[in-house]
């Protein structure tokens, strides 16, 4: 289960990809206007993040199998994953329901 910790800690990850991209949220998915972060760019930036989270996650796991790490560092690169990939499923079920709205609309 998350923890509020590692719920900010996702919230402000997110918010300093949003920052990056100029701060304005309809500008990221323009990829020639005002140098701001395209679409395609963001989801390969939030999809690189989850696998450097479960690829901590392996780490830790395997440092405490070893003897080498603790077991609340362990818990915690556990969660911090779980919200990562729980964050990447739920903008994928938004993107999945707007495209079939799409898809309903008549022509």
């Amino acid at each position: 289960m998350a923890t509020p910790t590692v719920a900010a800690n996702a919230y402000a990850s997110l918010a300093k990809i949003i920052d990056s991209g100029g701060g304005n949220a309809a500008g990221a998915g323009k990829a020639s206007e005002g140098g701001g972060m395209s679409f395609a760019s963001l989801l390969k930036e939030s999809l690189g993040n989850v696998m450097e989270a479960g690829k901590k996650s392996d780490a830790q796991t395997i440092a405490m199998a070893s003897g080498k790490a603790n077991v609340m560092d362990v818990v915690t690169a556990v969660a911090e994953t779980d919200v990562a990939v729980s964050t990447l499923v739920s903008v994928r079920d938004k993107v999945i329901s707007a495209y079939e709205d799409i898809m309903k609309m008549p022509i």
